[in-house]
């Protein structure tokens, strides 16, 4: 398979995840504000809402293994480098917000993935940059 291959059916995997988290976190009443929120420092999946709580949702989907693994804390530093850029964006320095993880285990006989929801997944590394 051919890099340009493997590139495409990831982001095919990767956006069909991240359409399954977003409907989950829906049926849960979450309100989705923003998909796919791309920075220079990072991406953050889904962008929601809990009441008056800013949800920054990173979305890992897998066939096999834990997708959690994969949300290392280089990947929560970006996260919150791409999180204060639209806090500051949209003026919202000082609402609460907080970062959940949701994964995604698709299984190989093409039936209904198993999705795991972590509220407050993680903290924001660095040095009080971040409020909840």
């Amino acid at each position: 398979m051919t890099p340009i291959l493997r590139a495409l059916l990831n982001r095919v995997f990767g956006d069909r995840g991240e359409r399954a988290a977003a409907a989950f976190l829906r049926r849960r009443g979450l309100r989705i504000l923003r998909r796919n929120y791309r920075v220079f420092c990072g991406e953050i999946d889904l962008i929601a809402r809990e009441g008056d709580v800013l949800v920054f949702v990173e979305v890992k989907s897998r066939r096999r293994g834990d997708p959690a693994e994969a949300v290392t804390p280089e990947k929560q530093r970006r996260l919150t480098l791409a999180a204060l850029h639209f806090l500051k964006r949209h003026g919202l320095l000082e609402h609460p917000c907080r970062f959940d993880v949701v994964t995604i285990l698709w299984p190989d006989d093409r039936g209904e993935p198993v999705i795991e929801h972590y509220r407050n997944a993680f903290e924001p590394p660095g040095r009080g940059q971040m409020f909840r």
